[in-house]
């Protein structure tokens, strides 16, 4: 018998990106960046969850994913291409900023 959705999804690695918004393109409303960025990341991850800060007075979009668990550096290589393909959507609704990718290891986020 086959485990849980959930059972599969807690041996998965964590990741979280955060892209930083400058700005919006014109015609586009501020929530299409959220949910573009979610529905990029949602075609190759689950997105566990997202938000959006303030960081440094310039707004953050914050979305916390899993990667299917292989190797190490395949993982993290994974989570970078994502990342970058997630930002590339975003890019048609917004000006973007710095991204980041982190990974949780041991109860902290650390820079990938």
């Amino acid at each position: 018998m086959r485990g849980s959705s959930r059972d599969r999804l807690e041996g998965m690695p964590s990741f979280q990106t955060r892209l930083k918004i400058t700005g919006l393109r014109p015609g586009n409303p501020p929530e299409a960046v959220m949910d573009t960025a979610v529905e990029a990341l949602g075609t190759r991850h689950h997105v566990e969850a997202h938000q959006l800060q303030l960081a440094g007075g310039v707004p953050q979009l914050n979305l916390r994913f899993l990667v299917d668990a292989t190797e190490y550096s395949g993982e993290n290589r994974q989570a970078r291409d994502s990342a970058a393909m997630m930002r590339d959507a975003v890019e048609r609704v917004a000006l973007t900023g710095s991204l980041t990718v982190l990974r949780r290891s041991r109860g902290r986020w650390t820079p990938v």
